[in-house]
This record gives structure tokens, C-alpha cells and sequence, in this order.
């Protein structure tokens, strides 16, 4: 029988997660790396991820910091190819950089739409092939957390400035979760999905500005996702913990969307 810390214990694995610099995606490096993982965070603006790779170091965390543009074409390969060159392995894809835009759906532009769908959905599948094809088939194993939504679940209170694209696009993350998780079981690759509720962003700000109280009211925990609500759940899809769930959405809300 394997010990609990056995099957939590991420020595010897390389994590790669994507929009790591701050929010959601900090969080969960933040446990990752707590249970022994090489961190590889990603993000767009170098000077957030050289602070937050020094934060993660003062943790006591492994972390290499690279800047990249994923919804820019070819990104995704120059990436995987990046970490596995410097690192020789890659184990672990937590897939959270994302993009969101706020516009009435009968006057959404089409700007606003191709942002989104390019980033949330178009890169993130590119970015998990890159990483399947390079590192996860040959080594026989890998896990994939995405970072869904539930705004990829149900739609919004009409209170909220409208969110067509970045509906769309989790949705078809939830969906891509199964989809992967079916095709590559066989290999070893399980793909699973956090779909987080309301936690306070820059992503959310204005949201939780505007109906951030009547959000609230609607929580049976009666609160706002906070910095550590993310950590077992991801951990849990990283790890061999959680090494017979593939295919599987974790909603994490506070119970949101059971009422």
C-alpha cells in the first residue's frame, strides 16, 4: 500500500503552469511547489513573473520564470520545446492563462471575441498537444489541469456586463477536458478541469465592484474564493493522489451553482 505522502509527492516532476505570475495560476504554483514540483511559470510581462519567482523562492520553490505570448502563433511549441531542453521532462500542464472582454452580445466585436477564443481555447489546446506530443507520450504519463469556469457551466446574472466569448470558451474547455481525457486515457495522460467560482482578480474586479455583494448573498459558504481554496483540489489532479480521475470537472464556488 502507498502512503498518502507518497501519492501527494511531486519530487523529481517539472510543472509547467501558464498564467503563473499572479492570481489563480500563482496559487496553485504556490502548491505545487510546496509538494516538491519544478516550477516552470509562464506569463506575458516579465517583471510580474521575476516577482512572483521570487516570491515562490522565498516559499522555498523550484521555479524557472519564461515569458510567452500564447495566443501568438507558434508560441505554444517554442515553449514546450523551451522546457523540456532545460528541464529534459515535463509532468505536469496546468493550462490557466486566459482572457476575458465585457461587451452586450448584440454589439460584441469580433475583436473581442478572437481574443478570447484564441487565447482561453486555440492556445490552450495548442499548448497541450505541444506538451502531449513532446514530453507526456514518450515518458508514458502526464497530467493536464485546465482552468475552466463556471462561467463555462451556467451563464451570468443579467446584471453582469455580458461575457459571450469568454462563456463560449470555457465551455469548450470543459468539453476539450473529456474530449482529451477519453482520447489519451490509453496513454496514461489524464486530463481533468478546475472550475472556479468568483475569487478576487484583476480579471473579476470589475464584476465583484458591480455585483460582488449579490454574489455573495447567492454563496451557501457566504464568500469569495480565497488564496488557498484552489491548492488541494490541484494538487489533488497533479498528483498520483488523484491518479485514477481523468475526464473529471472539480467545481470550486463556495456551492454557487447548486442553488
Amino acid at each position: 500500500m502507498t502512503s498518502l505522502r507518497t501519492l501527494f509527492d511531486l519530487q523529481g516532476q517539472v510543472a509547467l503552469v501558464t498564467g503563473g505570475s499572479r492570481g489563480l495560476g500563482l496559487q496553485i504554483a504556490e502548491a505545487l511547489g510546496e509538494f516538491g514540483a519544478s516550477l516552470v511559470i509562464v506569463a506575458r510581462k516579465q517583471a510580474e513573473l521575476d516577482e512572483a519567482a521570487a516570491h515562490l523562492a522565498v516559499l522555498g520553490c523550484k521555479v524557472d520564470a519564461v515569458a510567452a505570448d500564447l495566443g501568438k502563433p507558434g508560441a505554444a511549441d517554442d515553449l514546450i520545446a523551451q522546457v523540456a531542453d532545460r528541464h529534459g521532462r515535463l509532468d505536469i500542464l496546468v493550462n490557466n492563462a486566459g482572457a476575458t472582454w465585457g461587451a452586450p452580445a448584440e454589439d460584441f466585436p469580433l475583436e473581442g471575441w478572437t481574443k478570447v477564443i484564441d487565447l482561453n481555447v486555440t492556445g490552450l489546446f495548442l499548448l497541450t498537444k505541444a506538451a502531449a506530443k513532446r514530453c507526456f507520450i514518450p515518458q508514458g504519463k502526464g497530467a493536464v489541469v485546465n482552468v475552466a469556469s463556471i462561467e463555462g457551466l451556467q451563464a451570468h446574472h443579467p446584471r453582469q456586463v455580458g461575457t459571450i466569448s469568454y462563456n463560449a470558451a470555457k465551455g469548450a474547455v470543459v468539453n476539450m477536458t473529456r474530449a482529451l481525457a477519453a482520447e489519451w486515457g490509453g496513454r496514461n495522460i489524464r486530463v481533468n478541469a478546475l472550475a472556479p467560482g468568483y475569487f478576487p482578480s484583476k480579471m473579476t474586479g470589475a464584476t465583484l465592484e458591480q455585483v460582488g455583494e449579490h454574489l455573495i448573498a447567492n454563496t451557501p459558504l457566504g464568500k469569495l474564493g480565497g488564496p488557498d481554496d484552489l491548492k488541494g483540489a490541484a494538487l489533488l489532479l497533479a498528483s498520483d493522489a488523484g491518479g485514477h480521475i481523468t475526464g473529471q470537472i472539480i467545481v470550486i464556488d463556495g456551492g454557487m451553482t447548486v442553488i
